[in-house]
């Protein structure tokens, strides 16, 4: 065998980089004695071809130059140090370990007790160091060659106040997809595909927010049931878009046709937004298995127990946080978020569990070193950045307090709108707050209110029709005796789970549903729908389906025909929000009159059609409200200068049990209110339907009805 050629290299960049003529690797460590890089065979990357010791290192980076390298070559790392758990290092160079900067991963993790660095079933739990190979049970990284044809593809870069988010997961929307071919259901090209652009498009949506696309790992107790993370919020590759979601191949391929996903999204005007995982990795606690990180640099990649250096701090519940404070930590993620934006031409960011990321020491510091970093970025800080804001560390409950820039989950908005139309008492006053944009939780920091990302629900928890159809969760699928999950009990109907046969109760059912997407796509702010919650999916009760890679969380498009009546009332939902500049607004209401039309920009009445007084917001037996939203009072113009004008719109709510008459507010210029839709009824008014002010309206219980002036 030819010896290899082998040059000492540079310490940037870092990872496997291929400059057209070889390939540079690069691998951070800070306390390791030694580094092999082990290369594998063309065939099936089982057979290790060489072994090459990395002598060169620079600034605490171990790197080598191979001149003969090229794309698609697999290789690991094997890192040698101390292994001493007591002082934070868990080095074990029997382990074969993934580049944390790889960009193609090949193979699926068969796991073992290879890969554990310590003995399993000893006494001394992970004292004992465990020198079993990993290698043959351990994917591969992928050298990758970042070319592509881009052609004249261009982000659509739409306006965050007039951005329509739809959550979907990329198998899940289309693994059963009828029109889409069935070599590319489940992947990243059938998302791409004629018949997947074409019902987002006729849905109407401006974004899809992908659930995670990075490598991930499925944790060892889910294969031992059987199942796997299907959901992927376990990741082990922060650069690498995820093998199970490539049609094409494992070799680079799959960076290949994650690109033209993007491409033809963009084509048609459809943003893409990755949630990202950076708040822990795949190895979990201190009895997690040796996939990475942990032997790379165990001490510097994570954040350490300063009571105990064995053990990890967790504010995820994950059994790691990453260590923030490190630079070369904070660098990877900041490496890896531009890379996703330059390299993959992606539009924004949701950050899962956000608040771990702004932690230093140990408490949530609303201006943290990343956060710090982010807006200092020319790439990152200029696309859409959408924090989870929370985690599970104290304290981590932070809506409402991530700075300018940023977006959030409005946890508040989802708690708020299901208590209303679950009739519970004293929510009117928080209702109008959500309605309005939570100007509560955004104003005074100068965000707008685009600074809520509103939903009703998302992919944790029951779908929507699942939260008005179920009391109590069913996850028995995921074999932990439904102990897993949220209490996510705030459906409607207590006590009349499982009826079906009472019509009574089908249409009420039926109500709620359109009551939460009115209410989501007529509230100010940033609205996000759920794949599927636009016709009535059901998981069947399992509000934490992560591990059912199956018919419970695949999107079943039969559904779709069969409630197609709440898939058009959805459709006119969102394209009435496109066309009213009135429910786009990029500021908060002021409440005041506005010149030159004298009107106030909002209003709100009581169900006798007075104005809200001091004393009514009080009034904690008030399950009613209602809101004037002045076309002629808006104060902003549009993106030429324009000014906005558009028709003044009229939002009744009843929350009640009860039916409740609502005296309709009378109009400035004496003209009549034409209604648009009753959600008492699954079809918008066809026929012109006017009613005058001052009269009586007669309010179904748990219903919403929309008006504009004619």
């Amino acid at each position: 065998m030819t010896p290899l050629k082998i040059w000492p290299g540079r310490a940037y960049p870092l990872g496997a980089f291929w400059d057209g003529a070889g390939v540079n690797f690069a691998l951070f460590s800070a306390n390791a004695t030694g580094v092999e890089l082990c290369l594998y065979d063309d065939f099936d990357g089982a057979n290790e071809t060489a072994r090459i010791k990395l002598t060169e290192h620079t600034d605490q980076v171990w790197h080598v130059y191979l001149p003969e390298a090229r794309p698609g070559l697999r290789y690991g790392y094997r890192v040698y140090g101390p292994y001493s758990p007591y002082d934070g290092h868990r080095f074990n160079p029997s382990k074969l370990l993934i580049d944390p900067y790889a960009m193609a991963i090949d193979g699926e993790l068969k796991w073992g007790d290879a890969h554990f660095g310590f003995k399993l079933g000893n006494s001394q739990e992970d004292l004992i160091i465990n020198n079993a190979d990993s290698a043959p049970f351990t994917p591969k990284c992928v050298v990758v060659d970042r070319s592509f044809d881009w052609g004249d593809e261009r982000a659509p870069q739409i306006p965050w106040n007039k951005t329509v988010i739809y959550e979907l997961h990329v198998k899940g929307f289309t693994a059963v997809h009828p029109r889409i071919p069935p070599e590319l259901r489940g992947t990243y090209a059938g998302l791409a595909s004629p018949a997947s652009i074409n019902y987002l498009k006729t849905l109407g949506v401006t974004a899809v927010e992908l659930m995670p696309v990075h490598q991930c790992a499925s944790e060892k107790f889910l294969i031992d049931r059987g199942l796997s993370n299907y959901w992927g919020y376990s990741s082990i590759g922060f650069f690498a878009p995820d093998v199970r979601f490539s049609a094409s191949g494992s070799l680079g391929q799959q960076v290949v046709e994650f690109k033209a996903m993007v491409k033809a999204l963009h084509r048609e005007g459809l943003e893409v937004i990755l949630d990202v995982v950076y708040n822990h990795t795949a190895e979990g606690n201190h009895l997690g298995p040796t996939l990475s990180f942990r032997g790379i640099d165990n001490a510097s990649y994570y954040k350490l127990s300063p009571e105990n250096r064995r053990f990890y701090t967790d504010y995820t519940g994950c059994g790691n946080s990453p260590n923030m404070i490190n630079q070369y930590v904070l660098q990877m993620i900041m490496d890896s978020l531009r890379y996703w934006v330059t390299e993959m031409h992606v539009d924004g960011f949701r950050f899962d569990l956000a608040s771990t990321l702004a932690r230093e020491l140990h408490d949530v510091n609303r201006l943290g070193i990343f956060f710090d970093v982010i807006h200092q970025d020319p790439v990152i800080s200029r696309v859409k950045l959408i924090a989870e804001p929370w985690d599970l560390g104290p304290g981590g409950y932070q809506v409402g307090n991530f700075p300018l820039l940023w977006a959030e989950w409005n946890g508040k908005y989802r708690d708020t709108v299901r208590s209303f139309w679950k009739s519970d008492a004293g929510q009117v006053k928080d209702l109008a707050y959500r309605l309005s944009g939570s100007s509560d939780l955004y104003k005074s920091s100068g965000r707008q209110p685009y600074a809520s990302i509103n939903f009703i629900t998302a992919h944790d928890g029951f779908t929507l029709n699942d939260l008005v159809s179920y009391n109590y969760k069913h996850n028995e699928a995921n074999k932990e005796n439904s102990r897993d999950g949220s209490n996510d009990n705030l459906s409607w109907n207590c006590g009349l789970e499982g009826v079906t046969n009472d019509q009574s109760v089908k249409r009420l059912r039926e109500r709620q549903r359109r009551n939460f997407l009115a209410t989501l796509i007529l509230s100010q702010g940033v609205p996000m729908i759920t794949m599927g919650d636009e016709f009535g999916r059901t998981q069947n009760g399992n509000n934490n389906a992560y591990c059912q890679d199956n018919a419970i969380s695949w999107v079943n498009w039969e559904k779709a025909s069969q409630n197609y009546e709440l898939l058009e009332f959805t459709r006119f939902l969102i394209k009435f929000f496109h066309e009213h500049p009135v429910l786009q607004r990029r500021k908060f209401f002021s409440g005041r009159s506005m010149k030159p039309s004298g009107s106030k920009d909002i209003s709100w009445f009581h169900p006798s059609g007075r104005e809200m007084s001091n004393i009514d917001w009080q009034d904690n037996g008030l399950r009613a409200l209602g809101a004037r939203l002045a076309g002629d009072a808006i104060s902003e113009t549009g993106e030429r200068g324009e000014k906005l004008m558009d028709d003044t719109l009229l939002i009744l709510l009843n929350g009640h049990f009860d039916q409740t008459p609502f005296v309709i507010p009378s109009t400035n210029n004496k003209k009549p209110w034409l209604r648009i839709f009753d959600t008492v009824s699954a079809s918008v008014d066809s026929e012109e339907q006017r009613f005058t002010g001052g009269k009586v309206y007669n309010m179904w219980p748990r219903s919403l009805a929309l008006f504009r002036i004619y």
